[in-house]
């Protein structure tokens, strides 16, 4: 620039340029969010514990569903308070999965006094969220205290029942086994349990009387629900193989990459949250129920897509980089760096695995079967439906023989590929 002497007009400041305002900024921002993590973790601990005790005691008190003993907003006040005075006096559960701590200056054990001011102190920084923006807030400040790396050395880790994590692990466990217990097990349940089993007598009996009339006829439905698991299996490697190399997160690099990853394991996500019995439900409205082994097909091949997506992609995320960068060290491209240090890793996994989700879909299938999906599920069904328990009995006893072989076929393919 003219008119000016030189040195005297500079670069402009690096917070001013694009990057300088993205390193300023990243930090802060990741700081918030640790501490947001810890918060709203021990926020959720409390408040499920809360809810757990809640359901309990209004179900054994009153016999009516209610998750809460108090009014919500006197939920949420007492959720927010206890967890401020776990974060306080104690390692809560946010800091644990943290791995932080509350020390002094030096390192020092927090004292009673820091204590209290950092718990009132979090009233004025935690909730307003605002305080979190800064790099130490002000509730840290003011007691003196930061959470830092836990540090054992030259301590001796006490034992779990007198850390707070271990206490709140025990009685999220009582009251969860309560809460369980309240919603399946009612009094008149258990007194059937133990008085009333000769009425299953009969059932017993005509269960374990085969029909022998039916046996030709379920063992070819057998065969259809062995080529229903065995298609569904085989079509889901196909696409299950290259799927799992997006879905790797160690291989989806870049922001291109990490959202491919992201909306891959997302929908991958949603897929096998439904369960196959639904699928069968959703495909034997689509291809219509004239072939309902292909309805079941598409049910067990959907369901094994995303199941083995999601092992390979695992197992692709565990694989020894140290093959990877020596292969790429001799210049070697991107095919040849998978075909080399990548493939060899994964060839008996991925054919493990495979047995493993052919195995599953041999009782997927039978399970599919009941919403007439074809196969020997779908018989079962027809005789259950019916009260023809001799019959449903016959077919029981052949997909107990079906299951047990191959479970058997299967365990000895799998130790030999180990």
């Amino acid at each position: 620039m003219t008119n000016y002497p030189d040195g005297i007009v500079k670069d402009p400041p690096k917070w001013l340029t694009p990057q300088g305002l993205l390193d300023i900024v990243t930090p802060v921002l990741q700081g918030m969010g640790q501490r947001l993590g810890v918060v709203f973790l021990d926020l959720l601990a409390v408040g499920v514990v809360w809810i757990l005790v809640s359901y309990t005691v209004n179900w054994h008190s009153r016999g009516e569903i209610s998750y809460t003993l108090a009014p919500w907003w006197l939920f949420g006040l007492v959720t927010v308070e206890l967890a401020a005075l776990w974060e306080s006096f104690g390692h809560s559960l946010g800091f644990k999965v943290a791995r932080r701590e509350l020390v002094g200056p030096g390192g020092a054990p927090p004292t009673p006094g820091q204590r209290v001011r950092y718990f009132l102190g979090w009233h004025f920084t935690v909730l307003p969220l605002v305080g979190l923006v800064f790099q130490r807030p002000w509730h840290e400040r003011w007691a003196g205290l930061s959470p830092q790396p836990i540090s054992l050395e030259g301590r001796i880790p006490p034992p779990w029942w007198r850390t707070s994590v271990g206490i709140y692990v025990a009685v999220f466990l009582v009251v969860g086994l309560a809460a369980a217990t309240s919603t399946t097990v009612d009094e008149e349940s258990l007194n059937r349990l133990f008085t009333q089993a000769w009425r299953t007598v009969k059932f017993w009996r005509a269960l374990f009387s085969p029909d022998q009339s039916i046996i030709l006829p379920s063992i070819r439905d057998l065969l259809v629900t062995i080529f229903m698991a065995v298609m569904a299996t085989s079509f889901a490697v196909v696409v299950a193989v290259p799927l799992s190399f997006l879905a790797a997160r160690n291989l989806m690099r870049g922001p291109l990459g990490r959202l491919i990853y992201t909306t891959l394991r997302g929908a991958l996500s949603i897929m096998r949250s439904i369960e196959p019995i639904v699928w069968a439900i959703i495909f034997l409205v689509w291809v219509t129920a004239r072939r309902a082994p292909f309805a079941g097909v598409l049910a067990l091949w959907v369901h094994s897509i995303a199941d083995l997506t999601k092992l390979y992609a695992e197992r692709l995320e565990s694989i020894d980089p140290g093959l990877i960068e020596a292969i790429t060290a001799t210049g070697a491209n991107r095919l040849q760096v998978l075909r080399y240090a990548v493939v060899p890793q994964i060839i008996n996994p991925y054919i493990s695995f495979t047995l493993y989700r052919w195995d599953i879909n041999i009782r997927m299938a039978t399970v599919v079967g009941v919403v007439g999906g074809g196969g020997i599920g779908q018989r079962l069904f027809f005789y259950l439906k019916n009260l023809a328990w001799q019959q449903a009995g016959t077919v029981m006893i052949l997909i107990v023989i079906l299951v047990w072989a191959i479970d058997y076929l299967s365990a000895r393919l799998r130790a030999k590929l180990a």
